[in-house]
């Protein structure tokens, strides 16, 4: 089994920055990618950025490009989020997520394992 264990989420006045940090521990495993997903209260979860370990790209949501920045250590499991600029519309609780094969890293469906979250809230 997997572990995925999410950390650096609190509360942050809008314009501050928060760094997520996430790990990968328990039985290993060569993943192809890992990736931050997000779901605010009443809302479905929603794609935010991934990182495809072969020639590690990255992709962003549109509402987070310019803002947030995915990186992250294969051969550690570990995978950042470096978040500035923060609006309360960044307000959610935060999941990482681990593909073990391939497959659309913008979709949830595409992640076999999945950390607890972390809140992230935005005051304005």
């Amino acid at each position: 089994q997997v572990q995925l264990v999410e950390s650096g989420g609190g509360l942050v006045q809008a314009g501050g920055s928060l760094r997520l940090s996430c790990a990968a521990s328990g039985r290993t495993f060569r993943n192809y990618a890992m990736g931050w997903f997000r779901q605010a209260p009443g809302k479905e979860r929603e794609f935010v950025a991934s990182i495809r370990w072969r020639g590690r790209s990255t992709y962003y949501a549109d509402s987070v490009t310019g803002r947030f920045t995915i990186s992250g250590d294969n051969t550690e499991n570990t995978v950042y989020l470096q978040m500035n600029s923060l609006t309360p519309a960044d307000t959610a609780v935060y999941y990482c997520g681990a593909a073990a094969t391939y497959g659309d890293v913008r979709r949830d469906v595409s992640y076999d394992f999945w950390g607890q979250g972390t809140q992230v809230t935005v005051s304005s």
